[in-house]
């Protein structure tokens, strides 16, 4: 198993991320979070994990860093989560949010991630609350907020086009981003795909 890849950023959008090293391109599915601290560089260290989705397909998932990763394996370490609900958990919210919300037992507001029904999402509280109030998200922040970057049509391409890629539904997509960006229109791409997130 590889533990990082550091090398050249050759293709970056919120839900993958290539990076070249030693001559080898490698895909690796990212979350949102991951997206946020990746935007703007050129280069970096990205720690990994190698799920496996069948007997011989092996998927790699990146992290910035070993917070998140850490985050990911306890997450899909709770029967009846996987690589990609892991990774939709840790995209709709951030380390502190997510250790709030399990440390507080909040099976409502964790359910509402794609994917996750009432009873794996109260099964993840269960296993997990002890072992979260354990990690120290204290670095890790809350929302981006927007900046004074005009949005353009590319924020509400790159937000849909994102959202298609985890698997929502391209119609109910485009609603939530429209209504997210008439509310404000300042938005940047990733928090108006955390924000739809919490509203598909």
């Amino acid at each position: 198993m590889y533990d990082y890849i550091s090398g050249r950023i050759e293709e970056l959008n919120p839900a993958s991320v290539v990076v070249e090293c030693g001559g080898i391109g490698y895909i690796l599915n990212i979350s949102l979070l991951s997206y946020e601290e990746l935007e703007g560089k050129t280069e970096s260290k990205i720690y990994t994990h190698q799920y496996l989705v069948r007997d011989d397909l092996p998927v790699l998932y990146g992290f910035t860093t070993k917070r998140e990763r850490e985050l990911f394996r306890m997450l899909t370490g709770v029967s009846g989560v996987g690589g990609g609900t892991a990774r939709m958990v840790l995209s709709t919210y951030t380390p502190s949010e997510l250790k709030q919300i399990i440390s507080g037992g909040n099976v409502m507001i964790l359910k509402k991630v794609k994917g996750l029904g009432a009873k794996t999402a109260e099964k993840i509280i269960v296993e997990l609350r002890d072992k979260i109030i354990a990690i120290d998200s204290s670095q890790t922040g809350g929302h981006i907020l927007a900046g004074s970057e005009t949005v353009t049509s590319e924020t509400y391409d790159e937000a849909l086009k994102a959202l298609i890629l985890l698997g929502f539904n391209k119609a109910a997509s485009d609603k939530a981003i429209k209504q997210i960006l008439k509310e404000s229109p300042e938005a940047k791409i990733e928090e108006v795909i955390r924000l739809a997130l919490k509203m598909l």
